[in-house]
This record gives C-alpha cells, sequence and structure tokens, in this order.
C-alpha cells in the first residue's frame, strides 16, 4: 500500500515505535538491511540546501543497496519550470521513492497527491519530521525512555519545533516553549498538540520567560533564530531573541544533569553558547548521527511497504 510521511502524524503511534526499534537495530546492526533496495532509485528534489538531510539519505540508500539522484533548484525549479503535479507523475515513473525538501508546505503536499511512490518530507516550512524522529531516538536512546519526561524548547516557533512537539504529545512527554509573543508555534498545530498530549497524559505550556520554562527539564532545546530565508530580518530577530539564548546560566535552571539539543546548523554566541555546545551534556553530534538511522528505517519502512 502506498504511504507517504509529510508529518509525523501521518503515522500512528504504534508504527512510529516500529520505526524507532528499526533504526535501533539499524544503528546497532550496521549492515541490517544492506540489500533492501538493491535495484531501487531515491530521488531528493531539494529546493532549499541541506548537509545532514542531504547526506544522511544519500548514505543510508547506499547502504541499502539504491541508487540516489540529487535535484537542486537550479536543476528542477519546482513549481516555475513546470507544474509540480507534472514533476510528481514524471519521476515516479522514474524512481522507487521521493524525498522533497520544499518551501512552502502546501508544494510537498502537492508533489505526494500526485506521486505514484513514497514521498518523504526532508523540510518545509511548516514541519520537519525526519528531525522529530532523530530527536525522539537521541532522548531514547539516553534516557532508555519517553513517556514522563520532560523538553523545554527556547527561542523560535518554527518548522523543527512544530514537528517536535507533535513527537512529545504522541510519546507522552512534557513539553515547555520559551519564545518571544510574537514568534510562538503555530496556533493550529498547538491547539491539535495540546489534544493530544493531554490524551497520552502530558503537558504543553508556554512562557515568555525562558527560566520559568526551564524549571524542571530533561532536556533543553534550541534552534536558529534567523532561519533560510528569514535573512532580512536578521537584525529584528536578534534583539527578540537575545534573551532567550541557551547559555550556562539557563542551564542552571534546568535539572541537574540536564542534556543539550540543537537540529543544527548552529549559529554560536546567538542561540546557543559554544561552552554549553561543548559540554558533556550535549547531545547535538549524537542528534545528527541518529538522523542516518531513522532515515534508514524510514526507507525501509515505506519501500518495503510500497512492495506489498
Amino acid at each position: 500500500m502506498l504511504r507517504h510521511f509529510l508529518t509525523l502524524t501521518d503515522f500512528s503511534e504504534t508504527e512510529l515505535r516500529g520505526l524507532l526499534a528499526c533504526a535501533k537495530r539499524c544503528k546497532r546492526e550496521r549492515g541490517y538491511g544492506r540489500r533492501t533496495l538493491t535495484g531501487k532509485t531515491v530521488a531528493l528534489v531539494f529546493q532549499k540546501p541541506s548537509m545532514r538531510t542531504r547526506v544522511a539519505f544519500e548514505v543510508a540508500v547506499l547502504q541499502l543497496g539504491g541508487a540516489v539522484v540529487y535535484l537542486g533548484q537550479e536543476d528542477i525549479q519546482l513549481g516555475q519550470r513546470e507544474p509540480i503535479k507534472d514533476v510528481a507523475r514524471v519521476l515516479s515513473r522514474y524512481v522507487d521513492g521521493i524525498v522533497v525538501r520544499t518551501f512552502a508546505h502546501r508544494d510537498a503536499e502537492e508533489f505526494a497527491r500526485h506521486a505514484s511512490c513514497p514521498v518523504i518530507n526532508g523540510l518545509s516550512d511548516l514541519v520537519h519530521p525526519c528531525q522529530a524522529l532523530a530527536d525522539l531516538f537521541t532522548m531514547e536512546e539516553c534516557f532508555h525512555r519517553l513517556k514522563g519526561l520532560t523538553l523545554c524548547y527556547v527561542g523560535d516557533g518554527n518548522n523543527v519545533l512544530h514537528s517536535l512537539l507533535e513527537g512529545c504529545a504522541m510519546f507522552g512527554v512534557h513539553a515547555a516553549v520559551a519564545s518571544p509573543p510574537g514568534y510562538r508555534p503555530d496556533g493550529s498545530i498547538w491547539k491539535s498538540v495540546g489534544r493530544r498530549a493531554k490524551a497520552h497524559g502530558a503537558s504543553i505550556r508556554w512562557d515568555e520567560d525562558p527560566k520559568n520554562a526551564a524549571r524542571g527539564a530533561d532536556v533543553l532545546y534550541t534552534d536558529v533564530w534567523v532561519s533560510m530565508g528569514q535573512e532580512r530580518e536578521r537584525a529584528k530577530r536578534l534583539r527578540a531573541f537575545r534573551p532567550y539564548q541557551l547559555s550556562r546560566v539557563l542551564l542552571q535552571h534546568a535539572k541537574p544533569g540536564c542534556r543539550i539539543m540543537h537540529c543544527l546548523p548552529a549559529h554560536r554566541g546567538e542561540e546557543i553558547t559554544d561552552e554549553v555546545m561543548e559540554s558533556p551534556q550535549s547531545l547535538i553530534l549524537a542528534q545528527a548521527e541518529n538522523r542516518l538511522h531513522v532515515q534508514k528505517a524510514l526507507l525501509l519502512m515505506l519501500l518495503a511497504r510500497a512492495n506489498r
């Protein structure tokens, strides 16, 4: 049966648990699934450049025995040179799976509507589900559980946070968000996450004060203040977010031994200090590595399902 992965909520909690278990096996047994994609090709269609998403998917496909075709914005000009539906339908006749990285989430949705092979969202302006998978995997790897943990996210209410909140809600992780009032998470996502969190015995809360939000946190998480395409807002954003830096001072308000997470790339000295990033409490490099393992598990799950 054809399935796509555009948001975490496209999969059930049971399916996500199975995916995380598969990722754990991929990490433990480096040769696991090495012939699964033999004779198969995966296309990466990226409007926005990326190191981690691109390399992790390319390495994952190659380690599973498949081939990769990369199409950047200059190659394809998605939605400009020709309609998205035409690109999706044509590529589906060439390849066995497609990873899209788009500016607008609606473009990823349109791509999936017209594709006849699995489509994976490698990032959109609304969500970043592959990153959230790696985050959940990393937290479970560190704490040996997810349910009952408390995560505090400090900074911009962006796509990374949206997927992270969805994951926390589905797995019973309490989430606190600290951001300036004008940079809170998307309202509709916040409402749906709140309902889902309550159903799973978890809570979500927003606080303008990062020190209040950090109290009781097992994990402090941050992301860049100025994302790709927001360069014109840089000065304004730096002023707004300066009190939200993840520093040693903020860390003192969390639980002793609180762990540090960041999806990368990081602007050291802005949203996070070099000292905290390099501290023994940091899980940042583990997060980056785990992108490979969860994306390998995702490919195994979706492409194997498509063949049934």
